[in-house]
C-alpha cells in the first residue's frame, strides 16, 4: 500500500489515478465512498481555478449537466468546491472516446457510425427538450461504453435557450471546436438546436471517411470553410458508402439551419429508417429538389424556342436559306424529345413520393418496464418494428425495457422502427490473476477494472513481503464492476504493517499502534498549518511499512500553526511597517484615516490590531491604521467694485 494516503475531496470522494486531460480540466478515476461506487470527478485545472469566468462556464457545465438523466448523456451527480480545487463528479464510463476509436481504427462501417449518430442524437434530442444547446459536439466529447453504446458529455459551454443574454454565451461570443463549428457558430450568431445537428454531421462525416468534410492551417480557416465551401460528398472518398446515408450528412451539413433536419427526433427517425433498409427523408428531398432544378432548367430551355402564333402570316422563304432551315429541324426534334423524357421523369419521381411517403398513423404505446418479448409483440401487433439494444443496469432487472424511442404516445406512420434499450443486467468485468504481484501493481490493475480493493496482512515466509500471496474472490471468474476484490498481501515472518495513523487524535493513534503490535515512543511536537492542534503529523515508519513485530514507532504531534510575535510598528512610516510585519512572517491591511493637513500622523501608523507582542498565528493579518492628509482649504475673495456717478 501507498504511504501516502490517496486524496479525499469532500471527505467522499477518494482519488485513484488520472484518465484524461483536457484544456481546462483534468478527469480521475475515484471511488464515491458513501455509495461505495466508482465515479469520474473532473477537476478544473488550478491555473484556471482563480479566473471567475473559468469557474462560472465550470459551474455551468455541472448545472446544465445535472438536470439531464438519459441513457446517452453521461450522468452528472455532484459538484462543489475544495481548497480552492473546483470539481464535478461524473458517472464513470469504462470505454474510450469516440475521437480514440477514430484515430485507432480508421472509418466505421455505414451502419455502426449510423448507430452512433442515432444514440447521439437521442441524447442531444434530449438536452434540447431541457432547453439545453450542448454547442461542442465531437467525437471527443461522445464516450463508448464496453457495450458499445454511446453517451455524450462535456457541457462546458453548453447554453439554456431560456438565458439567451447569458454573457458566456451570447451572440457574437465563438467558443466550441473549429472544426465541427456550425455556419452560425462560426460567424457569431445565436445557435438553437439545429447548430448541434450540423455538429453531429460532421462527426458523422468524419465517422464514415475517417476525416472531417474541412480542414486548414488554422482555426479561422476552418470556420470560413463552414460559412463559405460546400464540403465534398462523402461517397467521393468511401464510393460504397450507401446513398440514404450520405443524404442524410449532406442533409445535416446545410449551410441553413432551415434546410437540416428540424429536431434531433426527426434525425433519429431518419437513420433509423436508414438502418432499417427504407428509403430516407433526406433521399426523398435531395430528389425533389433535382427534380425541382431539372424542370426549372427545362422551362427556361421551353421559353427560349420562337412562338407560333395561329393565323400569323408565313414569311417568304429564303432560297439561300432553306438548306440551313432543314438542318435546324433534327436539332428541334432532339431537343422536344429531351424535354418529353424530362417531365415524364418528373411525373415518374412526383408518383413514386406521394405513394412511398403513406402510412397510417400509429401512437407509439408505453414499452418502459416490460419484458422485451413482451415489447417487441406490443410493436408488431401496432405495425411498427422494434430495433433493440442492450445496456448492463445496477437497477433494472434483466430483459426488461429501460427506455424507449419514440416515447409514448407518439405519432409514427406503420412500419416505423422504434428503439429499445434493455437491460442486461448488473455490467460485469474479467477478474484478472494479481497473485505473485506487487500490491501496488495488483491494486493498479483491479481499479483500472473499476473493482474496489481490501488489502488483509498475512504472515508468510515463503512469499516476499509486499506481493499478493492470494485473491477473493478466485481470478478469471466475471463480477460487477464496483466489487470488492481482497487480496492477501505478504507481510514477511513476524512482520506486521505499521497502521496509517496521520490525522487522527494522538491517544487513538496509539491504540492503534498497540493493537497492532507495536511500541511507541514519547511524541514529539511540531507546528502544523493543516494537521489540527493535538493529532498525528506523521509516524516513522511510515503507516504502510512491513517491519518486525514490537518495532518503536515514534510519532510527531501538531501543535498547531506556528506563532509567531507582532511587531509594534506605531509611529512607523507605511512603507517601514509594512516591511517588518511581513518579515515577521504575517500579512498586512492597510486602513487609511484622514488626519488634519500639517498632522505629524500623515503617512505614519496611528494604530494596529492585534497589538504589538501578542503572538498570533503565522501568516494571519495585522490591519495598521496609516495617517492620510485632508486636502488643503484654499479660500477666495471677491472684491467688488462700486461706481459712483455724479448728479
Amino acid at each position: 500500500m501507498s504511504d501516502q494516503p490517496p486524496r479525499v475531496l469532500n471527505d467522499r470522494y477518494e482519488i485513484h489515478r488520472r484518465l484524461a486531460r483536457g484544456g481546462m480540466a483534468q478527469v480521475y478515476l475515484a471511488r464515491d465512498r458513501s455509495l461505495d461506487r466508482p465515479v469520474a470527478v473532473k477537476e478544473l485545472v488550478p491555473e484556471f481555478a482563480v479566473d471567475p469566468s473559468f469557474v462560472e462556464r465550470f459551474r455551468r457545465e455541472a448545472q446544465a449537466a445535472a438536470g439531464l438523466s438519459n441513457a446517452n448523456i453521461v450522468g452528472v451527480f455532484d459538484w462543489g468546491e475544495q481548497d480552492g480545487t473546483y470539481f464535478i463528479v461524473m458517472e464513470y464510463v469504462d470505454g474510450p472516446s469516440l475521437a480514440q476509436v477514430l484515430r485507432a481504427d480508421g472509418p466505421l462501417h455505414p451502419n455502426r457510425a449510423a448507430e452512433i449518430a442515432s444514440e447521439v442524437a437521442g441524447g442531444l434530442g434530449f438536452a434540447h427538450s431541457r432547453g439545453v444547446v450542448h454547442r461542442d459536439v465531437k467525437p471527443g466529447n461522445v464516450l463508448l461504453t464496453k457495450s458499445g453504446q454511446a453517451k455524450v458529455t462535456d457541457f462546458g459551454i453548453a447554453r439554456a435557450l431560456s438565458s439567451p443574454d447569458d454573457d458566456l454565451t451570447q451572440a457574437g461570443s465563438v467558443m466550441g471546436t473549429a472544426t465541427y463549428f456550425s455556419p452560425e457558430q462560426a460567424q457569431g450568431l445565436s445557435v438553437d438546436p439545429r447548430s448541434d445537428l450540423y455538429s453531429l454531421g460532421v462527426v458523422l462525416y468524419e465517422m464514415v471517411t475517417g476525416r472531417p468534410p474541412f480542414a486548414g492551417d488554422t482555426p479561422l480557416a476552418i470556420a470560413y470553410k463552414h460559412v463559405q465551401d460546400q464540403p465534398a460528398a462523402p461517397s467521393t472518398l468511401i464510393p460504397t458508402l450507401p446513398p440514404g446515408l450520405e443524404a442524410i450528412i449532406m442533409k445535416l451539413l446545410q449551410k441553413k439551419p432551415d434546410d437540416r433536419y428540424a429536431s434531433a427526433e426527426d434525425l433519429r427517425m431518419d437513420l433509423g429508417r436508414f438502418l432499417g433498409g427504407e428509403q430516407t427523408v433526406a433521399e426523398r428531398d435531395a430528389a425533389l429538389a433535382a427534380v425541382a432544378l431539372g424542370g426549372a432548367a427545362a422551362a427556361m430551355a421551353t421559353t427560349m424556342q420562337p412562338a407560333t402564333t395561329v393565323g400569323a402570316a408565313v414569311p417568304a422563304v429564303d432560297p439561300e436559306g432553306e438548306e440551313e432551315e432543314e438542318e435546324k429541324k433534327p436539332k428541334t426534334a432532339l431537343f422536344i424529345g429531351i424535354l418529353v423524357v424530362l417531365l415524364l421523369a418528373l411525373g415518374g419521381l412526383l408518383f413514386w413520393f406521394v405513394n412511398s411517403s403513406g402510412g397510417a398513423d400509429v401512437a407509439v404505446p408505453s414499452l418502459i418496464g416490460l419484458t422485451r418479448i413482451e415489447a417487441e409483440t406490443q410493436l408488431k401487433d401496432a405495425d411498427l418494428v422494434p430495433q433493440v439494444t442492450t445496456e448492463p443496469s445496477a437497477t433494472i432487472a434483466v430483459d426488461l425495457v429501460i427506455s424507449q424511442d419514440p416515447g409514448k404516445d407518439v405519432t409514427v406512420k406503420s412500419g416505423s422502427t422504434v428503439k429499445l434499450v434493455v437491460s442486461s443486467g448488473i455490467e460485469t468485468v474479467e477478474l484478472p490473476d494479481v497473485t505473485g504481484l506487487a500490491q501496488a501493481e495488483a491494486e493498479k490493475q483491479l481499479i483500472a477494472k473499476g473493482l474496489l480493493v481490501k488489502i488483509t496482512p498475512q504472515e508468510s515466509a515463503e512469499i516476499p513481503s509486499g506481493t499478493v500471496i492470494s485473491q477473493s474472490p478466485a481470478p478469471l471468474v466475471p463480477v460487477a464492476v464496483g466489487s470488492v476484490v481482497e487480496l492477501m498481501v505478504s507481510k514477511g515472518v513476524g512482520e506486521e504493517l505499521v497502521p496509517d495513523v496521520v490525522g487522527q487524535p494522538l491517544a487513538q493513534a496509539q491504540a492503534a499502534i498497540q493493537a497492532a503490535g507495536f511500541r511507541f515512543a514519547n511524541p514529539t511536537q511540531a507546528a502544523s498549518a493543516t494537521v489540527p492542534t493535538g493529532s498525528v503529523i506523521s509516524t516513522d515508519p511510515g503507516g504502510g511499512a512491513s517491519v518486525p513485530a514490537n518495532t518503536l514507532i515514534r510519532i510527531v504531534v501538531s501543535t498547531g500553526p506556528e506563532q509567531v510575535k507582532v511587531p509594534t510598528v506605531v509611529g512607523q512610516s507605511e512603507a517601514d511597517a509594512t516591511t517588518t510585519i511581513k518579515f515577521a512572517g504575517l500579512s498586512v491591511r492597510v486602513v487609511p484615516q484622514t488626519v488634519p493637513a500639517g498632522d505629524p500622523n500623515a503617512g505614519r501608523v496611528i494604530s494596529q490590531d492585534p497589538v504589538g507582542g501578542k503572538m498570533e498565528d503565522k501568516g494571519s493579518a495585522v490591519t495598521i491604521t496609516v495617517g492620510v492628509a485632508a486636502a488643503a482649504t484654499t479660500t477666495t475673495t471677491t472684491t467688488v467694485a462700486t461706481t459712483t456717478t455724479a448728479p
